[in-house]
């Protein structure tokens, strides 16, 4: 007997475990079958919440944690995906996010985590915090500022520890802004992970200009300033080649940059006004990349734009960017060279804000290297759909800077020391030096392997890679960061949510699918056990069935009254009809059939078809069933029985019908439905194969 939905209050417990958030009473079950409720991220996260209580075990949730909405992403068919933050006994757990992803009617999918087992450990620390300060401090090379500490939770590797996360704030020796973090065990005292919270790029060179290109400004009295209210007042100041004091520029700090005739800039570094050009225009290619090819609008999706500041510092030879202060820096350079305004580099340092916003990636390990390939990836794809002619996109980061690039994507291990091939050590180098991993794969997976216009790159394993171009690439990148990717994603981790991404844009069949399997073997990131296989590449054979995919309505198909629909409620694999059996949460039968008569002369006889179930059940237990069935004559053969139990996605399902060569029958589906709690069976893209 199924268990009845109780209402929540202001905190909700459901097997020892609470939930925070308020939540509503079950409705009764509707005459007409429901639609998901509206794909709005409030629902969403309350759908998540309400599958972490239901499903504890599947986020390694004990009695003593929490869950705090961080970021809110809804697919256009309204599969949520709710990227949470723990706290166990009111600690916040380093590692412990978890995305839960939920179906479009709220139920309870899958989630993506890092942590192994639920916790259970003291919170009592042994170690004070100005001893844990103290220690941190001794790290820190440069000139101090401040010193903050709180205590958390490391589970970011190996056995969950209490810890005091120490950040000594205050200027690098190189003048970069800090926020320098060390991890120390509360209860040893032993010094682990240090990571800064500042990235910038890498590299002492010379910067570039981008040439004569339109720049959005702000009409003021008397003139225009650097502002840009089309992106979400994005502004560009001029620093006075002076630092932060307090190590983030705060909101109004430095100088605006002012002008009467709205022409900034002379080309030459004789005006302040030429490189502040150059950033003003990162801000704004980095905004329309993310806005025209993502749907993003904003860094943090909230349509608030960054500032840029130039002239930082003196004779400062980097650029970075300060999440804290939601800002980009960048330096004059040394001596005799030039400013770092080149545009891939504001589009890196921008794509570590997103980051930031969406998976937030640690800065050490693996997760550190995927960190900064993100950036690259990105800062990459911002130059190519910027298209300058004063900088020619390429797969070569900050190339305009020095002599030599900073990095390159075809073979990273061309620079010297950044890592083409990843090894269990990868994660223990400089996250610019083991990004050369990630950003190998993305060329891989772009523009493929050997050689070609933009560089020649080999493949770790040997094999050969045929690129998908960047669009394709840089989408499936996007939704693996944003959608599946965690606090701790290692590289093994990255290739299954780039794979899971690529599934849900392009099928599990798709050559853009198998090119990510190709690429992520071409960088010696070994498989995991999701894959684009598994079943689904079709039977061969031309397909008996009509109108296989519906996209002709009933044409050709018996079934129930509104089981073959375009109905927005739910989706389709491909195309615009599906045939959706029950969901109507109360006691209900519906059918699906088509007549085909299969060769006696078939080899190898198939039904194949894309299934996926969406449930409001929990548990292993079977309240709701798909039939797959085959009636010859006045007998009915069961093929396989789905059910609620095992809800997911799209996923092709293959069934034998050798026993029914040289005759004609009848290809069924029967969904059976109790008398509560709605499960929805949707198929698509049916075939009947002789092999």
């Amino acid at each position: 007997m199924k268990r009845s939905v109780l209402a929540a209050s202001i905190s909700l417990t459901i097997s020892g475990l609470l939930i925070t958030g308020v939540g509503s009473p079950a409705a009764a079950a509707d005459t007409a079958r429901p639609h998901p409720p509206k794909a709005d991220k409030n629902q969403a996260v309350q759908d998540a919440r309400d599958s972490i209580a239901a499903h504890p075990a599947a986020v390694r949730a004990s009695s003593d944690d929490t869950f705090e909405s961080a970021s809110v992403l809804v697919d256009k068919d309204g599969t949520r995906h709710v990227h949470m933050t723990r706290e166990y006994r009111g600690l916040p757990v380093l590692g412990g996010d978890v995305i839960v992803h939920s179906a479009p009617s709220g139920a309870f999918r899958e989630s993506t985590l890092t942590l192994k087992d639920s916790l259970s450990l003291p919170v009592t620390p042994k170690v004070s915090a100005e001893h844990a300060e103290a220690l941190a401090q001794k790290k820190f090379q440069g000139k101090r500022a401040g010193t903050t500490s709180k205590l958390v939770v490391n589970a970011l590797s190996g056995t969950p520890r209490l810890a005091w996360q120490v950040t000594v704030d205050g200027m690098a020796p190189d003048q970069s802004p800090s926020h320098f973090n060390v991890l120390v065990d509360a209860l040893t005292g032993q010094v682990g992970q240090t990571w800064n919270a500042f990235h910038t790029a890498e590299g002492t060179g010379h910067g570039y200009q981008v040439g004569d290109v339109p720049l959005t400004t702000t009409a003021i009295s008397g003139g225009y300033q650097l502002k840009d209210a089309t992106r979400g007042n994005g502004e560009t100041r001029d620093a006075q080649n002076l630092t932060a004091t307090n190590d983030s520029p705060p909101a109004g700090w430095g100088k605006a940059f002012t002008d009467t005739d709205n022409v900034w800039g002379n080309g030459a570094l004789s005006d302040r006004a030429t490189v502040a050009a150059d950033a003003h225009f990162g801000i704004q290619a980095t905004w329309d990349y993310y806005k025209n090819v993502h749907g993003r609008s904003g860094i943090k999706n909230d349509g608030v734009g960054a500032r840029s500041f130039v002239h930082y510092g003196n004779n400062y030879a980097n650029a970075g960017w300060d999440d804290t202060s939601f800002s980009m820096i960048y330096g004059d350079g040394a001596p005799g060279d030039k400013p770092f305004t080149e545009l891939d580099v504001a589009g890196h340092e921008m794509s570590h804000g997103v980051t930031s916003a969406t998976a937030n990636l640690n800065y050490f390990g693996d997760a550190g290297g995927l960190n900064e390939a993100t950036s690259d990836i990105f800062g990459t794809l911002v130059e190519f759909n910027a298209n300058s002619s004063a900088d020619a996109p390429d797969y070569l980061i900050g190339e305009k800077i020095s002599s030599t690039p900073l990095r390159y994507m075809d073979d990273p291990k061309k620079d010297g020391v950044s890592q083409s091939c990843w090894t269990t050590g990868t994660k223990n180098l400089d996250p610019h030096y083991s990004s050369g991993v990630g950003n190998h794969f993305f060329y891989l997976l772009a523009v493929g392997s050997g050689s070609s216009s933009w560089g020649n790159s080999p493949t770790c394993d040997g094999g050969t890679v045929t690129g998908i171009g960047n669009d394709a690439a840089g989408k499936i990148w996007y939704r693996a960061l944003t959608t599946y990717m965690t606090s701790g994603t290692t590289y093994p981790e990255a290739r299954t949510a780039s794979i899971k991404a690529a599934i849900d844009l392009y099928g599990a069949s798709s050559s853009q699918c198998a090119a990510v399997e190709k690429a992520w073997s071409g960088v010696a990131v070994v498989p995991t056990s999701t894959t684009c296989g598994g079943g689904t590449t079709p039977p061969s054979g031309s397909n008996l069935l009509s109108n296989p995919g519906f996209e002709s309505g009933a044409v050709n198909w018996t079934a129930s009254s509104g089981v073959i629909t375009n109905e927005t409620g739910a989706t389709a694999h491909s195309g615009s009809y599906y045939a959706w059996l029950d969901g109507y949460g109360s006691a209900h039968t519906d059918t699906l059939s088509q007549s085909v008569t299969i060769p006696a002369t078939a080899a190898a006889p198939k039904l194949s078809f894309f299934l996926a179930i969406d449930t409001k059940e929990s548990g292993t237990t079977p309240y709701d069933t798909l039939k797959a069935q085959v009636v010859s004559g006045t007998s009915t053969t069961t093929l396989a029985t789905y059910s609620n139990a095992t809800p997911g996605g799209y996923a092709q399902r293959t069934l034998d019908l050798s026993a029914f060569k040289g005759k004609t029958v009848t290809i069924k589906f029967t969904g059976t439905e109790d008398s509560s709690l709605a499960t929805g069976f949707l198929i698509d893209d049916t075939a009947v194969t002789t092999g």
